[in-house]
């Protein structure tokens, strides 16, 4: 599984991360696809339609970023971010120390968005 520093030198990966998809979203897109009217442009019509998003996991006792790969088969966990102690302190705080999966929003995108996108290789 890649870390961070890995992510940030893998090119195709960056270029096909899903910033807007969310877990609830990935699951109806890839596990209802054949039970749901679509929202958008984006129809799953086979196992080789896939999304690369990331989630906040929480189930653990320190909060972590996962980015995910996803069709509708799998999902699989291609990267493991940890995050700064100040923000996993402001996330748990935010989520009312619930365990759980969480959409990537707020000062956690951003500050991967910085992390990933705003570096020099």
């Amino acid at each position: 599984m890649m870390q961070l520093q890995e992510l940030k030198e893998n090119r195709e990966c960056l270029n096909a991360i899903d910033w807007d998809m969310t877990p609830e979203e990935a699951v109806r897109l890839y596990l209802e696809w054949g039970n749901n009217w679509t929202r958008g442009n984006y129809v799953i019509r086979s196992k080789d339609d896939v999304s690369h998003y990331f989630i906040v996991y929480s189930w653990d006792e320190v909060p972590v970023v996962y980015l995910v790969r996803r069709n509708s088969e799998a999902a699989e966990e291609i990267a493991k971010i940890n995050l700064p102690a100040a923000l996993q302190q402001r996330f748990l705080d935010s989520v009312g120390h619930n365990k759980g999966v969480y959409a990537l929003d707020g000062e956690i995108r951003q500050w991967l968005k910085d992390q990933l996108l705003n570096h020099k290789n």
